[in-house]
This record gives structure tokens, C-alpha cells and sequence, in this order.
């Protein structure tokens, strides 16, 4: 099993990880899993913890990681929000179909007032691509 280990692991937490260097070879022969660093995702900084030194190898490792879950969160966001248009979908079907008059009034206000915020972001920033688009190509 202590083969198949990685030499790093991460805690992910909301703004990045904790850092962990993991060990295997002890006298023990236990999971030692020691704190290197904190990571923020958000600002790029990576924190040793403690009085500790990283290693360029280290810093290699944690920067990979940052990168790739860069990657994955911007996947995830995409993800949900094409996940988003279909129950909006899913939800005009059940409104037009299924839904009785008790429980569209209790949630239509609420409904149509995310979609009307949503309407007006979205209309806002279509314009400003379309404004900034016109202007590359006048420039």
C-alpha cells in the first residue's frame, strides 16, 4: 500500500490547501503526513509552515497542484452553470406541466427576480464585449 502513496498530499480548504509531505519510510512503518505549507489559491501565496524551508521541489509540487486545481475549479464553474440552464429548463417544465397554483406563488417572485438580476448582468456584459469588440476593430 505505502508504494502506491504519494510523496505529497493536500487538504484542500476553501481558498487553496494545506500542504503535507507524506512518509513512509519509518522505523514504524506508518502514514506520517507533515505540514509543509498553506497554500491560497486566490493570491498565489504559499506560506511554509512554521520555521520551515521548502525545497525548489517543494514549491514545484505546490505550484503543479495550484495550477491543476486552478483548472478543475474553473471546469467545475462552467459545470455548474450548464448545469444551471438545464434546471432552468427543467424548472419551465415543471412550471408549464406539473406545478400547482400553491406552489408557483410561493416561489415565482423569488424566481423571477433571479432571473430578471441574472437577465440584466448578463445583457450588461454582453454589451460591454460588444462595445470593447466594435472598438478593436475601429482601432
Amino acid at each position: 500500500m505505502s508504494a502506491d502513496l504519494p510523496e505529497y498530499y493536500f487538504r484542500v480548504r476553501e481558498n487553496g490547501a494545506l500542504a503535507y509531505r507524506v512518509d513512509t519510510e519509518n522505523r514504524q512503518r506508518r502514514i506520517d503526513m507533515d505540514q509543509i505549507a498553506v497554500v491560497n489559491i486566490r493570491n498565489g501565496e504559499i506560506k511554509p509552515h512554521g520555521d520551515r524551508v521548502l525545497s525548489e521541489r517543494d514549491l514545484d509540487v505546490i505550484r503543479d497542484w495550484m495550477a491543476e486545481r486552478q483548472e478543475v475549479l474553473a471546469y467545475r464553474d462552467i459545470d455548474d452553470i450548464l448545469r444551471s440552464v438545464d434546471h432552468m429548463n427543467l424548472t419551465a417544465q415543471w412550471a408549464q406541466s406539473r406545478a400547482t397554483e400553491e406552489q408557483l406563488e410561493e416561489v415565482t417572485d423569488a424566481l423571477l427576480l433571479a432571473m430578471h438580476d441574472l437577465r440584466t448582468v448578463l445583457v450588461r456584459k454582453k454589451a460591454d464585449r460588444l462595445m470593447k469588440a466594435n472598438q478593436s476593430k475601429a482601432g
